[in-house]
């Protein structure tokens, strides 16, 4: 069926009310890594050497912004071209920095779920819906798809 018109409205929607809070967003993104992941922690540069989340730390928030963004671009690529595209450039990159950080299926799966409840949270209750969790989910997904097989063929060079 491909990714709908009303899905991408979705994710378009709940990113402006996400956007409103990035700081905040950020933070509480990181929050909801590290309590599902606590091992996490060693896989972030701006994280390994503090016992707590910096509230102010410009690398935190510029990449939980980073992971924001790039989903919701993935939804509108979904939309738009039934696929997600990410430049040669960027995915070459993605998939370098996650495989020498040892970035496996399971680390992924904790994103997607600390992504899902920073949304939630953010776009507050009654807005958040199961169809909004399942677009932001498709996309991310799909992101991540695209981002394992990249490592995967850098693994096999």
């Amino acid at each position: 069926m491909g990714f709908t018109e009303k899905q991408e409205a979705l994710v378009r929607e709940s990113w402006e009310l996400m956007k409103q809070n990035i700081p905040g967003n950020s933070l509480r993104f990181f929050t909801l890594i590290l309590e599902i992941a606590p091992a996490a922690r060693s896989m972030f540069s701006f994280l390994r050497d503090s016992d707590e989340i910096p509230q102010n730390n410009p690398k935190l928030k510029a990449h939980a912004v980073k992971v924001f963004k790039m989903t919701c671009e993935a939804a509108i690529q979904l939309r738009e071209k039934g696929e997600v595209v990410v430049s040669d450039i960027t995915l070459k990159y993605l998939g370098n920095v996650h495989l020498q950080k040892g970035v496996a299926d399971l680390h992924f799966e904790v994103v997607k779920e600390a992504l899902l409840r920073t949304i939630e949270e953010a776009v507050g209750r009654d807005k958040w819906s199961e169809e909004m969790k399942s677009a932001w989910s498709e996309a991310y997904d799909q992101l991540a798809s695209a981002i394992k097989a990249e490592m995967k063929e850098k693994a096999a060079d």
